[in-house]
């Protein structure tokens, strides 16, 4: 038998292109083990190399004949062998051609023939899979249900340099949940492959290495097993380290760098190993540059920008290394926005630029104002918001979010740019992730010194931010009340009534029984910010009862001592009103909350509850007198005195002016 034809000899192929049935069709049907054979060889010749023979036999209907000379145990093992070629070819073939395989329920018997004594077979059938698990829609899941499958696959590997290839490809393609990489892992997966790193075929390694990319992705525990496994007297960290150098060929240096920045971003390498600065990084970085193909330009900024996403030496480390910043920006130019659809690699382009750079601006001032004074590049990213593509419009928001951080540019470029016009659009966006980057960049335009904050108020944003607080999706439900708060730093009355009109008391009341406590802090940040001078009287008058009411809920409610440190905040806020004053004097109920919490042990909690005391105690305003007398006869005064004695520099300094606001007895 020979499986080595690659090209359908010319005889073959002009009697496959007459209009009639084969007899080699018919003689698949045969019981005769010689017409069999022999038509079996003449399909496969056929098949290899022509898509039009392909498409030609599985409108012939041979696929179910095939399917069941491959499992027929009584049938010659050389038949078996070419319907398992055949098949092999007819997944290579269209996607059309690999779906038909697939729903003709082709990987069950597939992996059933694995169980087979004939070797030869076994390695075919292994290749065959190895195609079809190629497909994100084929059953990937099929390999964790069939009992003991994935051991059967690993005994496998042993067998042959082929098997080894085959086994490692299959696992790679079907490693897709965090339930995957631990499965794998719990299976003794990594040592497995950790043996194959040791070989000398590059076609050897380079599955095994893109199967621990897979099991390490965005996975601790798996990445942590990786990091600590050894084969031989070598660490599998330290054995991808030897195969990231120049003298590999950079389709292994790149995947051994996204393994490696799996593995750090895990937690398995810090961000201080040399392997990590000296290796992972620079390797990306230069493969960013133009002596290197698209395909490999692309993964290598968008694996960079994750990376360095959390780091800030990393960061600072990859922004001065081999002219990256101008490198990224010629990724912009690949063809300008807009103008016509983005097809392919233009849209990766483009899209892994935006995400470098966000990460790149994440942190550091200074590699900001490189960036955005890179030519042309805050154009690029305000025409990408608008990109009707929506990878490139969330790159984009993410890289403008990035640069949303710097003070300086909020007070410039971004009001030469008017960035806010853009991103308003974007808050109308069906995409829950573009709506979360975008609704967080506006979160700081609407930050008190920021000259987009009045056009972007006057767009509508209060009606956007309030109906985001009541999006299912937690993320929107902060930004949404984040935002609201900077609007209610120190805004005019009328905002702030805005504010609690649209919003609502209901709305309020739903946000503070929140079951994440960021979102309930925010809240109560926007309240504090709603009653703060000048307009605590005039707030209080409207909302006085609700406010008083949401105060109450967190105080008495099960919160962590920061949640309520806020609540008695916005008391002291109150406090702080002349009128507004009264809200408090007249509730028993918060008057003895804010007295038991300056016996509280949490310093922060007795600090705010003194700050309440002295702004209700203060002698210089009118009723004075009489605030003071009611608090005395709660005992506040006498626990004033127990604090006086505090090593908290900050608590003595309240306390002590607290007790100046009491008239001696």
């Amino acid at each position: 038998m020979s499986v080595d034809i690659l090209h359908c000899p010319p005889e073959v192929t002009s009697a496959m292109d007459v209009e009639e049935t084969p007899s080699h069709i018919t003689n698949l049907y045969t019981d005769n083990p010689s017409k069999c054979l022999d038509a079996v060889k003449k399909l496969k010749n056929a098949v290899i190399g022509s898509n039009r023979q392909k498409n030609l036999a599985l409108r012939q209907g041979v696929l179910p004949r095939i399917l069941e000379l491959l499992t027929d145990n009584s049938v010659d093992k050389e038949i078996r062998q070419e319907a398992c070629i055949i098949l092999g070819s007819l997944v290579k073939g269209t996607i059309e051609n690999v779906r038909e395989v697939v729903d003709a329920n082709a990987v069950p018997t597939l992996i059933g023939v694995l169980s087979n004594d004939d070797e030869k077979l076994v390695e075919y059938t292994l290749n065959c899979l190895t195609t079809i698990f190629s497909h994100s829609f084929t059953p990937r899941d099929i390999i964790y249900v069939v009992h003991d499958l994935i051991i059967r696959l690993l005994t496998l590997m042993n067998h042959s340099v082929a098997n080894q290839i085959s086994v490692a490809t299959i696992l790679s393609h079907c490693c897709i949940t965090s339930e995957h990489q631990f499965i794998l892992a719990a299976l003794g997966v990594v040592e497995h492959v950790a043996a194959l790193l040791a070989s000398t075929s590059t076609k050897v390694q380079m599955p095994a290495i893109t199967c621990l990319t897979a099991m390490a992705y965005k996975n601790e525990n798996v990445s942590s097993v990786i990091a600590k496994t050894r084969h031989g007297d070598m660490f599998v960290q330290d054995m991808l380290v030897t195969l990231i150098g120049r003298n590999k060929p950079y389709q292994m240096q790149l995947t051994v760098a996204r393994c490696l920045t799996y593995l750090h971003r895990g937690n398995a390498l810090a961000a201080t190993d040399p392997k990590i600065q000296m290796k992972t990084l620079p390797c990306l970085v230069r493969m960013c540059s133009k002596e290197f193909g698209l395909e490999t330009r692309i993964i290598a900024a968008e694996t960079l920008a994750y990376l360095i996403e959390v780091d800030q030496e990393l960061q600072s480390i990859a922004a001065i290394s081999n002219h990256l910043i101008p490198t990224l920006a010629e990724y912009l130019k690949c063809q300008p926005l807009l103008l016509k659809p983005l097809m392919g690699s233009n849209i990766e382009m483009i899209q892994a630029a935006f995400l470098a750079f966000a990460s790149l601006a994440s942190n550091d001032e200074h590699i900001r104002k490189r960036i955005i004074d890179t030519e042309n590049l805050m154009e690029r990213v305000v025409t990408g918001l608008d990109d009707p593509n929506e990878s490139v419009a969330l790159a984009a928001v993410r890289c403008l979010h990035s640069l949303s951080r710097s003070v300086h540019q909020l007070r410039t470029t971004f009001k030469d740019h008017s960035v806010y016009k853009p991103l308003m659009k974007l808050l109308q966006h069906p995409n829950n992730d573009i709506l979360n980057v975008a609704s967080s960049t506006l979160c700081n335009l609407l930050l008190e010194f920021s000259p987009s904050k009045e056009p972007i108020l006057e767009a509508g944003a209060v009606e956007i931010l309030c109906s985001l607080t009541r999006h299912e999706d937690v993320g929107l439900r902060l930004n949404g009340i984040w935002a609201l708060m900077n609007v209610a730093f120190q805004a005019d009355q009328r905002v702030k009534s805005q504010i609690l009109r649209t919003l609502g008391t209901d709305q309020i009341f739903r946000l503070l029984s929140d079951s994440t406590t960021r979102v309930v802090m925010k809240t109560l940040g926007l309240l504090r910010n709603l009653i703060s001078a000048p307009h605590i009287d005039e707030i209080m008058e409207l909302y006085g009862k609700q406010i008083m009411q949401a105060t109450i809920l967190i105080l008495e409610g099960d919160h962590e001592p920061d949640v309520k440190e806020q609540a008695l905040c916005m008391l002291s806020n109150i406090s702080d009103g002349v009128a507004a004053k009264e809200f408090i004097m007249t509730n028993e109920d918060v008057l003895k909350k804010i007295t038991s919490y300056l016996a509280h042990s949490n310093h922060k909690l007795v600090t705010a509850a003194v700050l309440c005391v002295s702004h209700l105690a203060w002698k210089d305003e009118d009723g004075a007198t009489d605030r003071q007398a009611k608090l005395k006869e709660m005992g506040v005064q006498k626990l004033l005195h127990q604090l006086i004695t505090s090593a908290d520099a900050a608590l003595f300094e309240r306390v002590k002016t607290a007790l100046n606001q009491f008239s001696p007895n």
